[in-house]
């Protein structure tokens, strides 16, 4: 699929007076409109095309990106869907609170986003992060959702280990989580290095290191780098255990009856989504995408859309 922006052309930062995160450029993409939502409480960043009566997608981001992570697929998805990508709080153009990051939260934070756009049933398609965030609003809005396609994530108390693995082989892919888990001592060593932080995780879990260029390094960098976008970053960690707790909790009461997919890679971190999913999901299917790592929609984006395309509910 052809990038419908040569890199992350920005527009002024002050595109709008809702935007809490001002120093950050503002990457534009042709057919959609910046929006920002009150979110129960949280100014969120909405990126909005497509159908305005067709079918609503919602599009989720993980560490360490934004909403930009869905700037190839979203383009294939707009003759059929009302698409929507959201920046998680502290991602991006979002508000950065000061706490608040377990899943069911931010959860919550979203879909009343959702409802702010007039939107009341829709689908989540989230990667990473987002898809921890995706199940949990799954597990409290299902009546409302049509189908959730999950991406190459270990969620917190569902499909993510409760042990980080030592082995070499395996340790690099994890490492992190116990890392963003310290208070304090990640922020101290990182700061004024974020660009080298975040351009290890987008080179090193790529399956080909040039994936991403300079423009794109700079533009998830900054987004880490200002305006608190550190600290917010490492919250989702902080709060992972939190997130697994409610979870499982929510799982006690109820398994997810709405249609998921689960969408690996080759070469990411999660070798089947959908087998491990599925103990806690009735109507589940899976794919895994050829010649991708972790970053699935930026390595295999044709591959992504043509798999939502088939998966999503086109019509009521």
């Amino acid at each position: 699929m052809e990038d419908p922006v040569a890199g992350p052309a920005t527009s002024a930062p002050h595109a709008s007076e809702g935007n809490p995160v001002r120093d950050l450029p503002l990457p534009h993409l042709a057919g959609f409109t910046h929006r920002w939502l009150d979110a129960d409480g949280v100014r969120l960043h909405a990126v909005e095309g497509g159908r305005p009566a067709g079918p609503a997608v919602v599009l989720l981001a993980g560490f360490p990106q934004t909403w930009w992570a869905w700037r190839k697929v979203m383009p294939g998805l707009t003759r059929r869907f009302h698409v929507i990508a959201i920046d998680l709080p502290g991602q991006g153009h979002s508000e950065r609170p000061e706490r608040g990051y377990d899943t069911h939260a931010v959860a919550a934070h979203v879909h009343a986003a959702v409802q702010a756009l007039g939107v009341s049933t829709y689908s989540l398609v989230a990667h990473d992060i987002g898809a921890w965030v995706a199940f949990s609003l799954a597990l409290n809005y299902e009546s409302q959702l049509r189908g959730v396609a999950l991406l190459d994530a270990g969620i917190p108390g569902v499909t993510l280990p409760e042990a980080i693995p030592t082995d070499p082989d395996r340790a690099w892919k994890t490492w992190h989580f116990a890392f963003h888990a310290v208070p304090d001592l990640p922020e101290r060593l990182l700061a004024g290095r974020e660009r080298e932080y975040v351009g290890w995780f987008l080179k090193v879990k790529a399956l080909s290191p040039g994936t991403f260029d300079d423009a794109e390094l700079d533009h998830y960098a900054a987004a880490v780098a200002v305006d608190g976008g550190l600290r917010a970053s490492l919250a989702y960690y902080r709060n992972a255990a939190k997130s697994a707790r409610e979870n499982r909790e929510a799982l006690k009461r109820r398994h997810l009856t709405v249609p998921v997919l689960g969408i690996s890679s080759s070469h990411g971190s999660v070798p089947d989504m959908a087998a491990a999913i599925s103990p806690w999901a009735d109507n589940t299917t899976g794919i895994v995408v050829p010649d991708a790592g972790h970053f699935i929609p930026d390595e295999q984006p044709e591959a992504v859309a043509a798999a939502l395309a088939d998966f999503l509910p086109a019509g009521d």
